[in-house]
């Protein structure tokens, strides 16, 4: 295997970390960034050096913030009634692109998955019935993946949220816009008689 000179080939082993990204696509990058000019070379690296100190989890909701007031808990232009509980703070970005929710979030940083050891911290479940006591909040909507930890920890967090009398949904599950029955897998065929609705 030819070998880089030692400097590339650490670059390369840090953008190996980034998702999708795979040895030859690090490369490739690598290689990229030899070809940039010095100046925008210094700005990418003061800004990934800045990266996590300019921008922080909301104390509140845990969506990404700035450092100005949060967008997600601005409860004039949103409904303070519903909350909707989301992994990670990308899901907030991916909901909002549909423009069909008007709520707040709330962002518990993971999943369960006793496989794997990981559990939702008793910090992160005492702020969260902590939120849901002490607002208006009527309904909480929990948005995970439809997966087994996704399953789980709706269901774990189900109990948590009824026991303090507050009603709770979750996203639902089904067959994609525009598919054909032919081409649905068993899974998403059993999810989307499951959780029919009448028309």
């Amino acid at each position: 295997m030819t070998q880089f000179p030692s400097e590339l080939t650490t670059l390369i082993s840090y953008l190996k970390k980034l998702p999708g990204v795979g040895r030859k696509t690090a490369e490739r990058f690598g290689f990229s960034l030899l070809d940039w000019d010095k100046r925008d070379i210094q700005k990418f690296a003061h800004q990934l050096a800045e990266l996590q100190e300019k921008i922080r989890p909301c104390a509140t909701c845990g969506c990404l913030n700035d450092g100005a007031k949060c967008l997600f808990c601005n409860e004039i232009k949103r409904d303070p009634s519903i909350l909707c509980i989301v992994a990670s703070p990308r899901d907030v970005y991916a909901i909002e692109e549909t423009r069909a929710f008007k709520g707040l979030y709330h962002v518990i940083g993971g999943l369960l998955s006793p496989l794997d050891g990981r559990s939702i911290d008793q910090a992160t479940l005492d702020k969260l019935v902590d939120r849901l006591t002490s607002s208006s909040i009527q309904e909480v909507i929990i948005a995970f993946d439809s997966t087994l930890e996704g399953d789980a920890t709706s269901l774990f967090l189900k109990q948590k949220i009824e026991s303090v009398g507050i009603k709770s949904t979750r996203l639902a599950f089904g067959l994609p816009m525009g598919s054909s029955l032919d081409y649905v897998d068993y899974g998403t065929l059993e999810k989307a008689f499951t959780g029919r609705q009448t028309f």
